[in-house]
């Protein structure tokens, strides 16, 4: 799944791993994470080895997988004590619950916090996977897909959590949305059959190897099923005929023009 791939990621910076479904995204970070352990090679963290020294790195670590690890019958606050308390137990009560409040308003969750997790919207479970991760000052947090099943709305609310959140922190994140990737990283590393395809500064890649620009049209949210692709990429193409439909992803289309 993952074949001699050799990759720097850096203090301060927002890293995207992109590529289609089994391009070995979910792997990577698996191996990163500490999940699956390598067949050769090795990782560094902060200079620390993970085949060695995994119980410490994983201390400064934050992770949010794909999917929600969350209990249904736990509120939104009490999900963030718990995992505090797990993360970082030499803290005082004081000390965790000031970083509780101040990490739930910084992610648009203060309102909701007597909420059971059960009751949240999909977004909302995402932002509070994703304020899990960030909790307790994590130096590594690493993202697999973190607007997985997410409205157009919320993605970008997510977005904004984790551009605001880089400054101290290594974040790797994983996607297969090219215009999350451009717009939240200073990086990005393409990946296919395992191995790094190219890696460079979204700019970079698009003087490099750019072949025009994306429109991206967001669907009515009541309007999603009724949405006609076929008419709206007849009009497009009446006015540009070389256009044609990239993605067809939820509630965005996404266009190349040339």
């Amino acid at each position: 799944a993952v074949n001699n791939l050799s990759l720097n990621f850096y203090e301060g910076n927002i890293t995207s791993l992109l590529g289609h479904n089994g391009a070995g995204k979910t792997t990577t970070i698996s191996i990163l994470t500490g999940l699956f352990p390598t067949s050769s090679g090795t990782i560094f963290v902060y200079g620390k080895d993970i085949r060695s020294d995994q119980e410490v790195i994983r201390k400064d670590m934050g992770v949010c997988m794909q999917h929600n690890v969350l209990f249904n019958y736990l509120t939104t606050k009490e999900h963030l004590l718990l995992y505090g308390y797990i993360k970082v137990p030499h803290w005082s009560q004081q000390e965790l619950y000031q970083e509780v409040k101040r990490t739930l308003k910084e992610t648009g969750l203060y309102s909701h916090r007597h909420k059971l997790a059960g009751s949240l919207s999909g977004g909302m479970k995402r932002k509070l996977s994703i304020a899990i991760a960030l909790l307790g000052g994590s130096r590594v947090v690493i993202l697999d897909e973190p607007t997985t099943g997410v409205d157009p709305c919320s993605r970008r609310s997510i977005w904004e959590i984790i551009s605001k959140n880089k400054k101290g922190r290594t974040i790797i994140l994983s996607t297969h949305h090219l215009d999350e990737a451009e717009v939240l990283s200073d990086r990005i590393a393409f990946l296919e059959h395992g191995g790094l395809k190219c890696c460079g500064s979204p700019f970079y890649l698009k003087e490099t190897f750019g072949d025009g620009y994306h429109l991206t049209l967001t669907k009515k949210k009541n309007m999603i099923e009724e949405c006609d692709t076929a008419a709206v990429t007849s009009l497009i193409q009446s006015h540009l005929p070389e256009a044609y439909l990239k993605e067809d992803i939820g509630g965005e289309l996404v266009y190349v023009l040339p």
